[in-house]
């Protein structure tokens, strides 16, 4: 739940914290006072995108903040928690916003940087807002059939539709291609496969190329080394005057001091720890020798395979590390197009591209299938309370051509008494697809379990003895959640919780734009001038008063 919004220098807000509780908060306002401003800032602290615009005139940097109380969504805590965002509180959650005069913006998660996407993404679990142009939306193919689709549980089912239908037409047009251009894509794939079997032949691991080089340089200098192994041994303990003799016999003589002072104790166990050491040398030393020998045949065959990797590598003109990679390449290319099977590979791949394709929607067609007439059910049940008594909502599954979004088409009809259902579009009257675009709203809201939801204007086009029905619709939603409503009908306002008004004043620096929470006296007031305008009478208090219940 929305607990604090708080805004500075924001479009035409100077500083704003507004604070909200359960059930159903409505916002009024003169036409342009700054009522969507709200939204504004709840979107941009949701993920939306910044502009500079949005700055108050005259300022440098906007700040927007938001606490929301996670008392009772867990889907949000899992959220944090897995991306070690939770912060102290484990029960609420700080998104911040800021925004520059350049242009730069940072978003803030419990006080840890956050992308838009992350905003998005723990909004997502947190608000979800109806715009004022929603029932404009609802005429667009896309968005019914999102619709359902989101009804249906089949929004990750769509997703994978649309995924492999991509891998379809991308493999489609690689045939098409190759198809066309037939004779270069077999050139194409000649060369490949000649030069893959060439360097595969080498059975080269990248891995292989500093092994090899540092066997060579030790079989290539074994002459040296053992030269030089065998000259430590003399020195170190071989030798007539070795220094291993030499400082044990050191040792020993510090060791027979030390009876007479014990201060040289230390003194003596650094030699005794030197000694130690230098044995350990000698015997490694020894160890490398016995190991040590020259060995022309083996160096002779380590070189014949470094020139065979030089000289491919040379002839690739990549270093010899590369090699691999180069293969990789190589080899995916030529499974791309259609490796040793040509075109009868690329056409195998084709169709078993479309197999997975249709195979998924065939399955979310079923799952629309399944659920359109449920939904068709419910939002009829919905509308009928909104003066839409002798109205019938349908959705029609319409064949057509295969595509992203599927086999089918999601058509929304509506049908006025006794007539057939019609396309929505072409038979409902603005007022209508507000109260349909409502009742759809309200259902997918209830499916949805965010804890807060914003409806901005959605009730346009109605009023009477209707606009009094949606405000007890939305107040009925206000006591499973919390619901923020902007409006412009006092039957709606009159259903509120909590009452804002937002107004507008000019001062030194421009126009400002407050927002103030309104006592029951108030409320009246309020409720009377958006029912009698400019001039309010006693008789508009009264009606007011009545609408919201008192004495």
């Amino acid at each position: 739940m929305l607990s604090t919004l708080s805004l500075k220098n924001f479009v035409i807000v100077d500083d704003l914290t507004l604070e909200f509780g359960a059930g159903l908060s409505v916002l009024t306002g003169e036409t342009g006072a700054g009522k969507s401003i709200i939204l504004d800032a709840l979107g941009l602290l949701l993920g939306d995108r910044a502009d500079p615009a949005m700055l108050r005139h005259g300022t440098e940097r906007a700040e927007l903040a938001a606490e929301f109380d996670l008392t009772a969504v867990p889907a949000a805590r899992t959220w944090l928690a897995d991306h070690e965002l939770a912060g102290d509180e484990a029960d609420s959650v700080l998104l911040r916003r800021t925004l520059d005069a350049a242009g730069k913006s940072k978003a803030f998660i419990n006080g840890a940087p956050a992308t838009l996407a992350q905003l998005k993404a723990l909004g997502e679990t947190l608000v979800d807002i109806h715009g004022q142009h929603a029932h404009q939306q609802l005429l667009r193919p896309e968005v019914q059939r999102a619709l359902l689709d989101d009804y249906a549980g089949a929004a990750e089912l769509a997703g994978q539709v649309a995924l492999a239908w991509r891998g379809w037409r991308a493999a489609a047009a690689e045939l098409d291609d190759a198809e066309r251009n037939a004779a270069a894509y077999a050139a194409e794939t000649e060369r490949l496969q000649w030069q893959v079997d060439e360097v595969a032949a080498l059975s080269f691991a990248a891995e292989e190329w500093p092994t090899l080089s540092a066997e060579h340089a030790r079989l290539h200098h074994a002459a040296g080394l053992i030269d030089g192994v065998q000259s430590a041994l003399l020195a170190l303990s071989e030798g007539d005057d070795n220094l291993q003799g030499w400082l044990s016999g050191v040792t020993g003589r510090v060791g027979e001091l030390i009876d007479y002072d014990p201060a040289l104790g230390e003194v003596g166990e650094l030699l005794g720890a030197a000694e130690a050491s230098l044995s350990e040398a000698v015997h490694a030393l020894q160890r490398y020798a016995d190991r040590l020998e020259l060995d022309p045949a083996r160096l002779a065959e380590v070189e014949a395979r470094m020139d065979a990797i030089w000289r491919t590598a040379r002839k690739y003109r990549v270093e010899p590390e590369r090699l691999p990679q180069l293969l990789g390449d190589w080899q995916a290319r030529l499974e791309v197009i259609g490796g040793s099977g040509g075109l009868a590979a690329l056409r195998q791949r084709v169709a078993t591209a479309e197999g997975l394709y249709r195979t998924a929607a065939e399955a979310l067609s079923a799952r629309r299938a399944a659920h359109a007439a449920t939904l068709a059910e419910a939002v009829t049940r919905e509308m009928r309370p909104l003066a839409l008594a002798d109205s019938r909502f349908e959705i029609a599954l319409v064949a057509g051509e295969a595509g992203a979004h599927g086999l089918e088409g999601v058509e929304f009809r509506v049908a006025h008494g006794a007539t057939p259902a019609r396309d929505m579009a072409k038979i409902v009257s603005g007022g209508e697809l507000s109260r349909i675009s409502l009742a759809l709203q309200v259902i997918v809201s209830n499916l949805s379990g965010v804890p807060t939801l914003v409806f901005d204007e959605v009730d346009v086009g109605i009023g009477g003895r209707v606009a009094e029905i949606v405000g007890r619709l939305l107040a009925g939603l206000g006591q499973a959640r919390q619901v923020l409503c902007i409006t412009h009908l006092p039957q709606v306002a009159a259903c509120g919780s909590h009452h804002f008004v937002v107004s507008k004043r000019s001062d030194a620096d421009g126009i400002v734009s407050a927002v103030t929470a309104l006592t029951p006296a108030q409320r009246v007031e309020e409720i009377a001038r958006m029912l009698g305008g400019v001039e309010i009478t006693e008789t508009t208090r009264r009606h007011a008063a009545e609408l919201l219940g008192h004495d």
